[in-house]
């Protein structure tokens, strides 16, 4: 592990995997930089693969008070300390890594996976979300929070959660459960940003499951229609997830 300093001084932790080209991974909600060791292992032939911990995660330090440039900034760090050229994002991760090349952090391509834009057929965006994670936030209640996430904003049955709170996951997800309104600021209200994705020219792979529900499926091609230089790729997977041996040639077909 190595850490390099953000803009406002905040310690961001980060990994290394392989020798060639830099392609930094980002990470959506809920998950911190071990969540891509099988694929940063899977590419590490071909590429220098980089890990991190978004701020507030992990090893990566935090402020005390969230704003979306300071994740734009920690990625931008990140990239000048390792020289990465490639950058590569799923779920939510997919908004900041948009969103830091729209603000000008340079990158040669992207791939995203998925970003969870809620169109025709999603879900609905939970009631009172953000006030709702806020408030388990503030009572010291981060279980409460991850539920919200897992149970209404992902759409998983509760019986799910009750199977994690046994393991040692359930601390880890308990630790990052203040970081949900991170993601939820960098999602805004979950439409495509059309606007903001005009502005990215960046040549982008869009990348779904095939065995994702079709508004996921149909968000990403959303946002490769709203992406002025992009393309979409199909490939098996499960639900929000295409496994390394698969993911990993698609990429480093489309990077190299």
């Amino acid at each position: 592990m190595e850490k390099v300093s953000s803009t406002d001084g905040t310690a961001i932790a980060y990994d290394t995997f392989g020798n060639g080209p830099g392609l930094i991974l980002v990470a959506g909600a809920f998950t911190d930089r071990s969540y891509y060791v099988p694929l940063a292992t899977a590419l590490s032939s071909a590429f220098t693969v980089i890990t991190y911990d978004r701020r507030g995660r992990g090893d990566s330090g935090d402020s005390s008070q969230y704003a979306i440039e300071r994740e734009i900034e920690d990625l931008s760090s990140l990239r000048e300390a390792t020289g990465a050229v490639f950058g590569y994002a799923d779920s939510s991760g997919v908004m900041l890594l948009l969103r830091a090349v729209a603000a000008g952090v340079p990158f040669e391509k992207l791939a995203i996976m998925e970003p969870p834009f809620r169109g025709e057929g999603a879900p609905p965006v939970p009631d009172r979300y953000v006030e709702r994670l806020q408030e388990f936030i503030r009572a010291g209640n981060p279980g409460g929070a991850a539920e919200l996430f897992i149970i209404e904003a992902v759409g998983q049955p509760a019986s799910a959660v009750e199977e994690i709170k046994p393991t040692p996951m359930w601390p880890a997800l308990e630790a990052m459960a203040h970081t949900l309104l991170y993601d939820a600021a960098l999602m805004g209200d979950s439409s495509v940003p059309v606007d903001l994705l005009a502005g990215v020219r960046t040549p982008t792979l869009a990348i779904h499951s095939t065995s994702s529900p079709a508004w996921l499926q149909n968000a990403t091609k959303a946002a490769a229609d709203a992406l002025p230089n992009s393309q979409v790729e199909a490939l098996p997977g499960q639900f929000h997830q295409v496994p390394p041996e698969t993911l990993a040639p698609a990429l480093t077909a489309f990077y190299l």
